[in-house]
């Protein structure tokens, strides 16, 4: 007699949703890391598992918040600054009980109000504190708006390809369309507008009815950041489609470039004026997971609506409610991250200067990663204008796809495996969000995405995983030299040993398949 929960019984849409970045790649790296291996995540962009430390200032205001008994304490000056104790004050007044108490639904209005000033010192445009949500991170903010679009399988979800698979994964789960619109690699992953119109067109030629629009800015896994241009272009597109835009602008922090900087869907939206900024319906997210805050196990995040009905916004708050409260100290780290320290405080100084040296450090080695990839043979990679991930292409031998079919894998995967299981770094395949093989380039290329926003020894850890992936003939030389850069660097003795260990894992890749 099967039970309810056997697998053939569970809910369809269950089984058909994928995640990647924590798919097969993942749980073969988890067990290979239970049976002692060393295991490198660059599978998903989070920080401090790998090194980067907490910014000093935020961790002292929520550690007075979670001890509160401490400001009573009359050493506390000795040990805490004197703003970061005025911080702790503020936001446990905002509370109904401090940080084990349950807040509004929505989050506690007085950082709505923070985040709806940030809004406004970043766009030039009022924002309503009544209209935005705290949420446990973005990604559960995404999923409470998908939730309420999706009514069923006719309704479709624009979704950039390559697509960070939160949006496949939910849209599934969900039991809707996702509806691709493929980003073009050989214009630095930009969106062509021609091509969005066909996705439409060939949707409703399916009896999908496509009712939103996802955008990435800056992009994940590709990188790249939207041009005001191109935000026109979209803008323009969803208001002759009624389509709502979900602006996902987590990484707006991560931009390692001066020539394109991040510009809000919202700002452009407002200076379009009128009809398109009364009509086009827009949610964004934000979170305290990526920037330099690097905070992903905090789980803070928010979203905010414009030209949304407020009936509809009332229907949200009521499926928020079910959650009763997002969590308490992840809103406080929201409302610090909209509010941090400002010149003339005790703790900007440092403040400043971690902030700083951390987003430096990213843009070094955005550049290093990219020179890296496009120094290798048969490997190329647009440069990493932001965000924490690098997208590269790679042209595999026959001999490797061929390993691929035999082992009944898809070709980027199957060297994804191997990758992690000769050097412990894991990856996500190409495939895991939604490129095509064949797509745009010849069936022999490939991708796999890797983030790069990782701290100290780490950083050039990924510089060498760069070199691996060009696994074809003449690629030693390569290796070699950077390991003589490693050296004379005087890198970590550990980067310095993995990368012989990494040598010669290439070298066995090249003579079993190339």
């Amino acid at each position: 007699m099967s039970k309810s929960l056997d697998y053939e019984n569970l809910n369809e849409n269950v089984k058909k949703c994928q995640y990647a970045v924590r798919g097969e790649l993942y749980l073969r790296a988890s067990e290979l890391q239970k049976e002692g291996k060393k295991i490198i995540f660059t599978n998903v962009g989070n920080p401090h598992a790998l090194g980067q430390k907490p910014l000093t200032f935020p961790r002292q205001v929520v550690a007075l918040c979670q001890a509160p008994f401490l400001l009573d304490d009359p050493n506390v000056g000795l040990l805490f600054p004197a703003d970061a104790i005025t911080k702790a004050k503020h936001y446990l007044s905002l509370t109904s009980g401090g940080l084990g108490a349950y807040s509004d639904s929505r989050g506690l209005p007085g950082v709505r109000k923070e985040v709806a000033e940030f809004i406004e010192r970043r766009d030039g445009y009022p924002s309503d504190p009544e209209l935005i949500f705290l949420t446990d991170g973005a990604s559960k903010g995404v999923m409470q708006i998908l939730q309420s679009i999706i009514r069923g399988a006719h309704d479709g979800i624009l979704v950039p390809v390559p697509q960070y698979p939160l949006y496949s994964a939910t849209i599934s789960l969900l039991g809707g369309s996702l509806v691709p619109y493929y980003l073009e690699e050989t214009a630095n992953w930009g969106l062509d507008i021609g091509s969005l119109r066909q996705s439409v067109a060939q949707a409703r030629s399916q009896g999908i009815t496509v009712r939103a629009m996802v955008i990435i800015n800056p992009g994940n896994p590709t990188g790249q950041c939207l041009s005001e241009a191109n935000l026109k272009e979209i803008l323009n597109f969803c208001y002759q489609n009624n389509v709502v835009l979900l602006g996902d602008e987590v990484y707006q922090q991560n931009i390692y470039q001066d020539e394109r900087p991040f510009i809000s869907s919202r700002k452009v939206l407002m200076d379009m004026g009128p009809p398109i900024s009364k009509a086009v319906e827009l949610v964004s997210f934000h979170t305290v997971s990526k920037g330099y805050w690097g905070e992903c196990g905090q789980r803070g995040g928010y979203f905010e609506m414009t030209n949304i009905s407020p009936k509809t916004v009332e229907e949200i708050y009521k499926v928020a409610s079910i959650s009763l409260s997002p969590n308490v100290p992840a809103q406080i780290f929201m409302g610090l991250m909209m509010n941090p320290p400002k010149p003339g405080d005790i703790s900007y100084d440092q403040f400043n200067r971690e902030s700083k040296g951390i987003l430096e450090s990213l843009r070094k080695r955005a550049h290093i990663m990219t020179d890296g990839f496009n120094s290798c043979r048969n490997v190329v990679c647009n440069f990493t204008e932001g965000a924490m991930y690098s997208f590269p292409q790679i042209r595999l031998p026959p001999k490797a796809i061929e390993a691929a079919k035999s082992a009944g894998k898809v070709p980027d995967v199957f060297y994804c495996l191997k990758l992690l299981e000769a050097t412990g770094i894991s990856t996500v395949p190409g495939s895991g969000f939604g490129q095509k093989e064949g797509y745009g380039f010849p069936s022999a290329n490939h991708h796999l995405a890797c983030g790069g926003g990782h701290a100290r020894d780490h950083g050039q850890f990924q510089e060498i995983q760069r070199q691996i992936h060009g696994a074809v003939r003449g690629l030693p030389r390569v290796l070699e030299n950077v390991r003589g850069e490693v050296v004379k660097q005087k890198k970590a003795s550990a980067a310095v040993y993995c990368w012989d260990f990494y040598v010669t894992c290439c070298k066995n890749f090249i003579t079993n398949y190339c």
